[in-house]
Order: C-alpha cells, then structure tokens, then sequence
C-alpha cells in the first residue's frame, strides 16, 4: 500500500508525533506500560477546555462518568472512549469530549467503564450499559450514543441491547470503530499494516478481551455477531480509509438498510485510526469532526439528512 501517495504531509506530521509517545510495538510492552505511553501521547494532543463548559465527575451506579455540560441541555450524549479494551479513561478523551459538548450543546456523559485484561468481557459491556442506563434515569432526556475505535463498538453493542429497554434513543454515532467484521479479508488485509493500527494489533486487543475463547454469536462483543438488525437507531459510522476496521462501517450500516433501517457511512480519505487526536493540527481530521458533530447535534434533533 501506497501510504506516502496516500497520506498528505499534515497527517504524516501528526502520525510521527504519535509516534514520538506512543511506539509502532507498544503492544509489546507490558500492560502498565502500555497504559503509560497511551497516557503520555493523549496529554501530548490534549487541548486545553472551550470556555464555558463545565465538567463534573459523578459515579453512575457505581461506574465513573464525567459530565460536560454548557448551559441547559436538553440532550444526553453517552461517549465511550477508544483504547483497545485496555487503555485509556475520562483523561484521555477529555478535551474530546468538552468540544463535543461546546459544539453541539448537549450534556455529554463520558463513560470510564473497566479495562482488560483485569475485567475481562463482558465487563465493558455491562459498565456501558449500567451508565446509560443512569443517565436516561437521571436526566430524562432522549440519548445518542457515540464512541471511536473500542468505544464504537461498545455504542453499538449498547444500541443492540437497548431495544425493547430503552425508549429514549435518539441514533449512534461510531467513529472507526471495530464491530467484528471478516478479518481475513477487504480493509483488513489492504491495510494490514496501516500506519498507528495495524491487523496485528486488532488481533491482539480482541485477543486479550476474553479469559478463555471468544464467545460466539454475542453482539455485547461485536456488534455484527447479531442476526438482527431491526429496531436499531438512525446510525452513522465515520471510518478512516487508511485503518484495517475501515470496511466494518459499510458492512454495519448495510445490515441496518437492509432490515429497514437508517444508516450512512462517511469514509475519511487519507485519514489513520486515532484520528480524532489530529483534529487541531491535521485540515483533514478538523473537517472530519466537524461532520461527527454535526451528526451528532442531527440527530439529537431528530433530523436525518443522508438521504
């Protein structure tokens, strides 16, 4: 692959400063390791809060969540971080969730759910769960779902879970996110060896999720599992064409049209995994999450602008 074609100078930029806090082989390091170097990089991107937004640490029956709030919200956005299943935490996708908040005026409820190796699924499903669960208790208000990378899968196997048990669901918004798609083919070999993700790294995060084998036709785990994708909110998964989990986005939202469903699919060209870190530095990655907002604040408002 292509990738010096592929990838413009901006990104390339944003790809070796990652690189400077966060090795190609991070993966091989020991678990405290990893989260160090993760920490590292995340504080080297983090931007300082828009003003006016406030942010409240609170337990959502028991699960840590920190709430973002400007002015009177009338909207709920559950945000699951990316990570890998092992990394990350309401520090690494803090500024992310403060602009989210500045930009679309809604209450967002960032979920610090457990980690593996030491919680293996499906903790991170029942944590995601149990805080939205919260959070339509609590405020009262319709929700919309949202996360990237591990996070998207867990939006998404939130979603699943909440038909028939949740009324208030607005949509999903999943960004790269890893769903369960066909690993011996398509995004998954073209891009192997992608730049800040490669297959090898999927495989060891999938790996490490579980205690023994990885269960089978369980949508808490990945989401295209499901033999039913009825009943599912208006959904929109915004992918990295350079990242091997790409094709999950068009496999996923295909699944939905084809039960009835609303989903559309929005592929970043030239744009790695992790790119939400790039958003300040990288035109590309800037324009991107302007549309993640956008669809965000869209579906909040109940509106669906895809067709």
């Amino acid at each position: 692959m292509d990738y010096e074609r592929l990838i413009d100078e901006e990104t390339w930029t944003f790809i070796r400063r990652t690189a400077g806090s966060y090795p190609d082989d991070a993966v091989d390091m020991s678990i405290a390791d990893q989260r160090r170097v993760y920490d590292a990089m995340c504080e080297d991107f983090r931007q300082p809060p828009p003003p006016g937004v406030g942010a409240q640490d609170r337990l959502a029956d028991g699960v840590p969540v920190r709430i973002y709030t400007a002015g009177d919200p009338t909207r709920s956005v559950m945000y699951f971080h990316g990570g890998g299943f092992v990394l990350g935490g309401l520090d690494s996708h803090d500024d992310i969730c403060a602009e989210l908040c500045a930009q679309t005026g809604y209450r967002i409820v960032s979920v610090d759910y457990r980690l593996c190796p030491e919680h293996s699924h499906p903790a991170q499903f029942q944590d995601s769960w149990t805080a939205t669960s919260w959070a339509d208790r609590e405020y009262g208000d319709p929700i919309i779902l949202a996360g990237d990378s591990a996070g998207g899968n867990l939006a998404a196997a939130v979603a699943h879970y909440s038909r028939g048990r949740l009324d208030a669901l607005l949509g999903q918004v999943l960004i790269y996110p890893g769903l369960g798609g066909d690993r011996s083919s398509g995004s998954y070999i073209e891009h192997a060896n992608a730049p800040l993700l490669t297959l090898a790294d999927v495989r060891f995060y999938r790996d490490i999720r579980c205690a023994g084998a990885a269960p089978e036709n369980d949508p808490a785990f990945e989401p295209l599992m499901d033999d039913d994708f009825a009943g599912l909110p208006p959904t929109v998964v915004v992918t990295a064409d350079c990242d091997p989990l790409r094709d999950d986005g068009p496999a996923y939202c295909g699944k939905i049209r084809a039960a009835g469903g609303l989903a559309h699919w929005i592929n970043e060209p030239g744009l790695v995994h992790g790119y939400l870190r790039a958003r300040h530095s990288v035109r590309r990655a800037a324009d991107s999450f302007e549309r993640i907002s956008v669809a965000i604040e869209a579906l909040g408002q109940g509106i669906w602008s895809y067709d």
